[in-house]
């Protein structure tokens, strides 16, 4: 029964997220762990419901992730970005509230890559006169 899932796709940094929703009693399952278990913070937590709770969904989808790439903070975000296109696919009435919190706005910072002569991306070395 794949069928009944609908798909969202979030990246944000070096992460990238597959999110698959259905409708359920409010599980949230990342990597094959319960959310709870593979984000400890409280505001990773908060940020990946953040869609569910704007929409006024908690509870009436369970939620399964595969993430994979990036560090806590930018999985979380991708898995943010991911659900809100899930639950816009489910449902296309939930674009304003979605669009109007910035959950379907792609944040495409990344890290600038390092040049030479220099210590990080711009940072210079100390100038010494002697």
């Amino acid at each position: 029964m794949p069928d009944d899932y609908i798909w969202g796709t979030g990246r944000r940094k070096a992460s990238v997220a597959r999110v698959r929703i259905r409708v359920g009693a409010g599980v949230i399952s990342v990597n094959g762990r319960e959310m709870e278990d593979y984000f400890t913070r409280d505001d990773h937590q908060l940020e990946i419901r953040k869609p569910l709770r704007v929409t006024h969904n908690q509870g009436r989808y369970d939620v399964f992730v595969n993430v994979k790439g990036g560090g806590v903070t930018g999985q979380a975000e991708a898995i943010r970005l991911g659900l809100a296109r899930a639950l816009l696919k489910s449902d296309g009435a939930l674009r304003e509230p979605l669009r109007e919190h910035g959950l379907l706005t792609v944040d495409s910072r990344k890290v600038e890559r390092k040049k030479y002569g220099k210590r990080g991306a711009r940072r210079s070395p100390q100038f010494s006169k002697r």
